[in-house]
């Protein structure tokens, strides 16, 4: 029996708490509650509405209603744990030591569903290298009121290690965990590579929903020159990738525009908080990458128009 099988049938194990219990803190955390792990979920403006209704999952993959919820409003309330869950966005990490501080214990990990670079190595200067795995989740999903969600594709999950160890990694028994609650997973051995290959689509088209004014992916690809940009866009993505090492095949250009067509009116979360008035993920999905590129001496024209045309959008200047 491998190691995978192994974890499959143990799930993660050890008490859970979910820091960011937005869309996919959500989704995610009350999956693996119902699979039967030990998770408190951190909750801010949903506290009273999930205290007095739980959690309400909208899914292509079957409705779910967690009830009840083991619902804190102060992390100070959960105490030390084995895992927590990063899924908050990247523009709240200033905040990470303050929030995280009392869940951390001598043998705490974290894991960090979020999206762009540099979440990773922010909790690697907090709270040490050897604690973080990083994840990639590749779902369409939708908060739509107080602990409610509509989950409509996807949902596979691809977890690293942001320091590789030797023999089984915490990474394949995180990857079962999820397993075991009904999602598609599996551990990589190179995580940054994994965060790359997920910029391949977060780059272009949460970028230019943004840039076009708030615009869902159909009307993106119903234009021929807006989807010869994302494209471009791709095709600048995978060079710097490739120039760190992390090659990456052409063909995931049409591959990631194909699967993208039958989501229909999609609203990326970027999209979602660019029109809400809410913070954008700015620096983790675009700033960073770009000053990646420059540091490389990979050329992304593309991608530099994409993030003026974003810095003006957010009121940032040129």
């Amino acid at each position: 029996m491998s190691g995978a099988e192994i974890f499959d049938s143990a799930g993660i194990g050890g008490r859970i708490a979910i820091v960011g219990a937005g869309a996919v803190g959500i989704y995610y955390g009350s999956r693996l509650s119902l699979a039967g792990e030990d998770v408190s979920f951190l909750l801010r403006s949903d506290f009273d509405a999930v205290k007095a209704q739980g959690i309400r999952v909208r899914s292509v993959d079957g409705d779910a209603v967690l009830d009840p919820v083991q619902a804190f409003r102060d992390p100070g309330e959960i105490g030390e744990v084995d895992w927590v869950i990063v899924a908050w966005k990247a523009t709240a990490n200033d905040r990470l030591a303050e929030v995280l501080g009392p869940l951390m214990g001598p043998r705490t990990n974290v894991l960090t569903l979020q999206n762009g670079l540099g979440n990773c190595e922010r909790l690697a200067e907090l709270f040490g290298p050897e604690r973080v795995c990083g994840a990639l989740c590749f779902v369409c999903i939708n908060r739509t009121g107080p602990g409610e969600i509509h989950h409509t594709a996807g949902g596979k999950v691809t977890v690293g290690e942001w320091l590789p160890t030797p023999g089984i990694p915490r990474a394949e028994r995180l990857s079962a965990g999820f397993r075991r609650a009904g999602l598609v997973s599996q551990a990589v051995a190179n995580l940054p590579a994994a965060q790359w290959r997920k910029l391949v689509w977060n780059i272009p088209f949460n970028g230019l929903a943004i840039a076009e004014g708030g615009v869902t992916t159909d009307v993106l690809l119903s234009r021929p020159e807006t989807e010869a940009t994302v494209a471009a866009l791709m095709r600048e993505v995978i060079a710097v990738a490739g120039a760190q090492g992390y090659e990456m095949d052409e063909g995931i250009v049409d591959f990631e525009i194909g699967r993208t067509r039958p989501m229909g009116a999609y609203k990326p979360s970027s999209m979602i908080d660019y029109v809400a008035g809410n913070p954008v993920e700015y620096e983790a999905i675009w700033g960073e990458p770009l000053r990646r590129a420059k540091q490389l001496g990979v050329a992304v024209p593309q991608l530099e128009a994409l993030a003026g045309r974003i810095r003006e959008r957010l009121g940032q200047g040129g």
